[in-house]
């Protein structure tokens, strides 16, 4: 069973992975361990000997310098819970340990014939033989057995105690320790990891069992269809087996993936394996170097080079920058199954909006001559009602995806009079499921501010510091 510590730590892993919109088994292949593996750290069944997996799984999540520090305090708490379990001292011993008894050594007992019939036991000699009673009395414990005096070499205690109960006794003692067996080996073969839960796990990081349909849960107690049904309302609807299954065992929630948040239009309309399709978002992709550009209330002495569009995140980030004019996002949309998920719709949701700020305009290129237009939904954060709307060829929604058929799409949002927060809404379905799928930069909105009038900057090709740019 899972410390309340390593549970701590698994619920923000698992927060950060499902924030990515990786699957385990991309995750997994990238820090090189196995999709069980990753399972269980998520999960809380196991903490990891090493906290330089974990800082290496979280950056790959994105993870930022506070959730960092965080995830490295619980890791430790939890890696001090798995060391104080190891090392408590194991529960008392019983007088007779079950661990002892087995078919063979009852089968072969003194006192149990092959026949079916007790059969006479060894008898020490005569002499030390106590006297018959003439009422019936309790037999007499192991230590005030008489000595055996010289033949054969006494039998071990825990034999030599079960050979002296009656027939039936040893019967239900047998089938007590047969019963105990059946039981312990399943349940140890599920602690180690053998079958886990979870609520983000794709089709594609379950091994496909013979006979099995993609995205039905493995249970040891399915029946030979792999399948537990009820009605609803006349409608085949699979029920959660008593057994512990594969298949997810919490639903997605706010507060786990801040990015990637679902609500339902109506009850029961999100499964227990949570949001069918993931997005992962760039939101300081370059439709072109010269196109792009930031407003840093910093002066232009202490800002660094330009970064290239890889570098982009870490550069705005760190120096508290906000897109200026306009902000390309690229969107990379996949489902987590081989089901067909329909995305019918990308709608802007405002936050905020305020006049554009008073800062430093950066450009992050000079000279680049003129830009190519690029299929994307083009978004006018400066309208009352913004929406997006095919740019360039871009044919508008729906369009639908799988695990194996992504799409990529691409956000050119602009504002020229105002400071804008805003995040994207996709609406999808599958099958009898349906929701929406908040799309934003890492659990916070997107931010783009109007720059006109402000000073503006830009660094030469080949210069050593950013230089008034010039009026076009």
């Amino acid at each position: 069973m899972a410390t309340t510590e390593a549970e701590a730590f698994a619920e923000l892993l698992r927060g950060l992975k499902d924030r990515s919109g990786r699957s385990y088994g991309v995750l997994a292949g990238k820090l090189h361990v196995s999709t069980s593996t990753l399972h269980r750290y998520c999960n809380g069944d196991a903490v990891p000997t090493d906290y330089a997996s974990v800082e290496r799984l979280a950056r790959l999540c994105g993870a930022n310098g506070d959730e960092l520090v965080e995830l490295h305090r619980r890791w430790i708490l939890a890696d001090e819970a798995r060391r104080r379990a190891r090392s408590a001292p194991p529960a008392s011993a019983e007088p007779v340990s079950l661990a002892s008894v087995s078919p063979a050594s009852v089968s072969a007992a003194p006192g149990s014939g092959a026949d079916g019939e007790d059969a006479a036991a060894p008898e020490a000699p005569a002499e030390a033989a106590p006297a018959p009673e003439p009422e019936p009395r309790p037999a007499p414990e192991p230590d005030s057995d008489p000595d055996p005096g010289p033949g054969p070499a006494p039998e071990p205690v825990a034999r030599s105690r079960i050979a002296r109960l009656p027939r039936t006794k040893r019967l239900r003692l047998l089938l007590a320790a047969v019963a105990v067996v059946a039981v312990a080996v399943p349940a140890i073969a599920y602690g180690s990891g053998a079958v886990t839960g979870t609520d983000d796990r794709s089709a594609a990081d379950v091994p496909e069992a013979p006979g099995r349909e993609p995205g039905e849960s493995l249970s040891p107690s399915a029946s030979s269809d792999g399948k537990n049904k009820d009605k609803d309302n006349g409608k085949g609807k699979e029920t959660p087996s008593a057994s512990p299954s594969v298949s997810a065992s919490r639903s997605a929630s706010p507060s786990d993936a801040p990015s990637a948040r679902t609500k339902s239009t109506a009850p029961g309309h999100i499964s227990a394996g949570g949001v069918p399709v993931s997005v992962n978002t760039r939101p300081y992709a370059f439709e072109d170097p010269c196109s792009q550009h930031y407003l840093i209330d910093t002066p232009p002495e202490q800002i660094p080079p330009p970064p290239t569009e890889q570098d982009a995140p870490g550069w705005v980030n760190a120096l508290g920058g906000v897109a200026s004019g306009g902000q390309f996002i690229e969107l990379t949309v996949q489902g987590k199954s081989s089901d067909t998920v329909v995305l019918n719709a990308l709608r802007v949701k405002i936050v905020k909006s305020d006049a554009p700020l008073p800062w430093n305009d950066y450009a992050m290129g000079v000279g680049c001559g003129g830009g190519v237009g690029t299929k994307s939904f083009a978004v006018n954060l400066d309208a009352a009602r913004p929406s997006s709307v095919p740019k360039a060829g871009q044919r508008d929604f729906p369009y639908s995806v799988s695990q194996s058929d992504p799409e990529v799409y691409y956000v050119s949002a602009t504002a020229t009079t105002r400071d804008v927060s805003w995040y994207l809404e996709l609406e999808w379905t599958s099958g009898d499921q349906r929701g929406t799928l908040r799309v934003d930069d890492n659990g916070k909105p997107f931010r783009t501010s109007g720059s006109e009038g402000r000073p503006s900057y830009d660094y030469p090709p080949g210069g050593t510091e950013w230089g008034v740019a010039a009026k076009g």
